[in-house]
């Protein structure tokens, strides 16, 4: 493990091969002095600190050290996980590579939709765009490369698939993922209290809807 300074306020952690979401709970349990946010990626975690809260970034240092690398006794109680459905319309005009991803797979459109919407994903970070989801869970068998020409300009809430992973794009953006479908919630909005819907370590479970519901859904 090496923890390093990420600007004069935040420290970066690099986890080596300690799960992300499991030190990225361990730390929130501990309640720092002066940490006002984390947030973990694949293999690192950021904690953001306010330097006033903070006795010395040697000193944050040591406690996020043996947090980390002291062995427990007990297994620490965890929180109900919180889960958040998010519907999905899978219809053609929203589902720009269904029929790509289910050729590429060696299936019909209906089973991947089935395959997709059955698991349940986990946050495993979130980047690219603000409030942008990486999950994890994709069932093996839709597990499909990114296209080869990346769109210029993708809609906001297209649920898509690249590689083994989906994800939700929450804002209009530039994407080579492959787009199986849209969600008419808002993921990201700046005037809520807190602006991205999922955060690392939440459940997603996908649930379709028809046109219709999409369109109500909307207003």
């Amino acid at each position: 493990m090496e923890i390093l300074p990420l600007g004069d306020s935040a420290l970066l952690v690099r986890l080596g091969g300690m799960e992300p979401l499991v030190a990225l709970e361990r730390l929130r349990a501990a309640d720092l002095p002066g940490v006002v946010e984390m947030t973990s990626a694949y293999g690192t975690i950021a904690l953001f600190c306010d330097a006033e809260g903070v006795a010395s970034f040697e000193h944050l240092t040591g406690q996020v050290q043996q947090l980390l690398t002291v062995r427990r006794k007990t297994k620490p109680r965890r929180a109900a996980p919180h889960v958040v459905e998010i519907p999905v319309c899978y219809d053609g005009e929203f589902a720009l590579d269904l029929e790509h991803v289910a050729q590429h797979c060696g299936l019909r459109s209906e089973d991947v939709i089935r395959c997709h919407n059955s698991p349940t994903y986990v946050v495993s970070c979130i980047g690219f765009t603000p409030g942008f989801p990486y999950l994890n869970g994709l069932p093996a068998e839709l597990a499909t490369p990114r296209r080869a020409t990346p769109r210029k300009e993708v809609p906001a809430g297209s649920v898509a698939i690249g590689g083994p992973q989906t994800g939700i794009y929450p804002q209009k953006s530039p994407g080579g993922w492959n787009v199986v479908g849209r969600t008419p919630l808002r993921l990201f909005d700046v005037a809520r209290e807190q602006p991205s819907l999922l955060a690392p370590g939440d459940q997603v479970k996908f649930v379709q809807i028809s046109r219709g519901e999409f369109e109500t859904q909307c207003r």
